[in-house]
């Protein structure tokens, strides 16, 4: 049986995109819905671009069930955050126990936690003077970036670096590992 995706995605929506072409013609998975915070996020047009429905939803969308309403609506049996910069509301984690995954850009324990993500991350790694850097696809739970590790891949940072050129060989491990990484979980499940 197939299993019904949601992708949140609060920006440019790169890794979605990987994620939605992994699975077009998937016996696993489908991407069923995008999932955003942000009315001006440019995954909006990648969804749009696949035909693939899209929610733009509030705070109060999430506090008061529409969140999980919807997902139940969509039939959403996994749920992919890539670049979904709000926290993950406590119903949706109650009804999605190990069923949330998200994309670090850097290796957890370090440089995780509240406000790190995207270049402030990047540059926490350049001026903490890190050789490596790299993603860890880790489950969701209430707390930022402390979900179980489900897996990690590592960079070399030459020197000199800026953290524009880290966010680049970070990205494309992301690119590499994700959408391959969420298809073993479900192939798991």
């Amino acid at each position: 049986m197939i299993k019904n995706i949601a992708i949140f995605a609060s920006g440019d929506g790169s890794n979605a995109e990987v994620i939605i072409e992994h699975f077009v013609d998937s016996d696993t998975a489908q991407i069923a819905l995008i999932v955003t915070n942000n009315a001006n996020a440019f995954v909006i047009e990648r969804a749009k671009n696949h035909e693939i429905p899209c929610f733009l939803h509030s705070k109060e969308d999430a506090d008061n069930g529409v969140l999980v309403a919807t997902m139940s609506e969509f039939e959403i049996k996994f749920i992919v955050l890539a670049g979904y910069l709000k926290r993950i509301h406590p119903d949706l984690i109650a009804n999605f126990s190990n069923k949330i995954v998200n994309i670090h850009p850097a290796l957890l324990p370090k440089f995780g936690g509240k406000g790190m993500y995207g270049m402030n991350v990047h540059r926490a790694v350049v001026e903490a003077n890190e050789k490596t850097s790299g993603i860890t696809i880790h489950y969701v739970n209430e707390n930022y970036d402390e979900g179980n590790i489900i897996e990690q891949h590592e960079c070399i940072i030459p020197p000199n670096s800026s953290p524009e050129q880290v966010q680049k060989l970070v990205l494309e491990l992301e690119h590499q590992y994700f959408a391959q990484s969420i298809e073993m979980l479900l192939l798991k499940s």
